[in-house]
């Protein structure tokens, strides 16, 4: 029995929190300023000494790039917020839809709403034992690492610490190479031509992670051969998004679709299969930018391939990987 004026404990539960990279609250350059100004402030992400970094960001960076963000993310904005917020929210609703035992929810590294927000949320209705799930198929520091941090620092805060457990990259997972294959093959069939070549985009990161021991790199060039190998054909691994000065791994997305139309690919499909869902950097920098690039140098057919997104192969490939994590745990709900 509880004492008079002591809270009541709600019942045990088990609790799988969803996070992906982060969005600003709106399109324009006042939230993009707010959301650049915490992305770019993580030492995990920017690994220059912030002695140096600072003021380059607070001087430069957050006077002139929110403004050519903000447009950017006008350009995919949806009526449900930006697609990567929209999708991640779908992706927890079907999850807790086919799981009732479990409750899912999902949240941002960056930008609303906060791990640490959602993760009180969920020990506050019960549940005592938490996954937390990145959804990076590929491990960096700079994003797997890096939720994984914001959750433990918001257990730091607590009295009553739930227990909780972090999913692994599924960078080589069997179900996650057969769910991008469907997705892949449903979409190539649904095309009006036949690409002559296929590129697959990954985030990119400077250089040098990968010479700091970062399996980031290693993480993707095994996904683009395994499922090259599950769709019988070769793929281009490019990356994209780069910044700043510093060298970045290669080839570049960028690069790559310029220079194959000269080598006689003019028509081709790209596909994301490092990106859990659709986002700026698919939406806006490869489906738009991407396709203007391509177009502008000789090519005539381009194709972006979706994300898994909210499908039926991804969520059934997420379904699997998390029970797989839950196990020991969903036998006691």
């Amino acid at each position: 029995m509880t004492p008079a004026g002591h809270p009541m404990i709600p019942e045990r539960k088990i609790g799988v929190l969803l996070v992906n990279l982060g969005t600003p609250d709106a399109p324009d350059a006042p939230a993009v300023r707010r959301y650049l100004a915490e992305f770019l402030s993580d030492r995990r992400v920017v690994e220059i000494p912030p002695l140096v970094w600072q003021p380059i960001l607070r001087g430069l960076i957050l006077r002139t790039r929110p403004r050519k963000s903000a447009h950017a993310y006008g350009l995919v904005w949806t009526d449900q917020g930006s697609p990567l917020a929209a999708i991640t929210a779908r992706q927890a609703k079907a999850l807790q839809d086919a799981w009732p035992q479990v409750r899912v929810d999902w949240a941002m590294r960056y930008g609303n709403p906060a791990i640490g927000d959602r993760l009180a949320a969920m020990k506050d209705a019960g549940c005592e034992r938490i996954l937390v799930a990145p959804l990076y198929p590929q491990y960096c520091a700079a994003t797997t690492a890096t939720a994984n941090d914001a959750a433990f620092a918001a257990l730091a805060a607590m009295r009553w610490q739930p227990a909780v457990r972090t999913l692994p990259p599924y960078h080589d997972e069997p179900a996650y190479i057969g769910a991008l294959k469907a997705s892949v093959e449903a979409q190539l069939g649904a095309l009006d031509f036949e690409p002559q070549a296929i590129v697959a985009s990954f985030h990119g990161m400077p250089q040098r992670t990968l010479e700091l021991g970062d399996p980031y790199h290693c993480h993707c060039v095994k996904t683009a051969r395994l499922l090259s190998e599950a769709l019988g054909r070769e793929l281009i691994v490019a990356f994209q998004s780069r910044f700043g000065r510093a060298k970045w791994l290669e080839p570049a997305t960028d690069a790559t679709l310029a220079a194959l139309p000269g080598k006689g690919a003019k028509r081709v499909a790209v596909v994301a299969p490092g990106f859990a869902a659709d986002c700026l950097e698919t939406l806006e920098e490869l489906a738009i930018r991407g396709r203007a690039t391509f177009e502008a140098a000789g090519g005539e057919r381009f194709a972006y391939l979706e994300c898994l997104n909210d499908g039926a192969p991804g969520l059934l490939m997420l379904r699997n990987i998390l029970a797989r994590e839950l196990a020991g745990w969903t036998e006691l709900a």
